[in-house]
């Protein structure tokens, strides 16, 4: 049996890159979900921190779900 650890790299590296854009993707949805509760607060409105979480989380259920995919694929 022969490891091809070019291939083994090349795929730890991608799931780092991945995981550590994941995770900072969710970071800004929670963030500017935080804004809207702190706009709202003071008595403002913060559609656009609202929208742009929202659109956080779709590329986040989106990025698990073509993951996905490709595992079942």
């Amino acid at each position: 049996m022969k490891i091809d650890w070019a291939a083994l790299g090349s795929v730890f590296g991608v799931s780092l890159v991945v995981t550590v854009a994941l995770v900072g993707l969710f970071t800004l949805g929670i963030a500017g979900l935080s804004r809207q509760e702190k706009a709202s607060a003071q008595g403002g409105s913060a559609a656009l921190a609202v929208t742009g979480a929202y659109t956080c989380f779709a590329a986040c259920a989106a990025a698990v779900g073509y993951g996905i995919y490709l595992i079942v694929a």
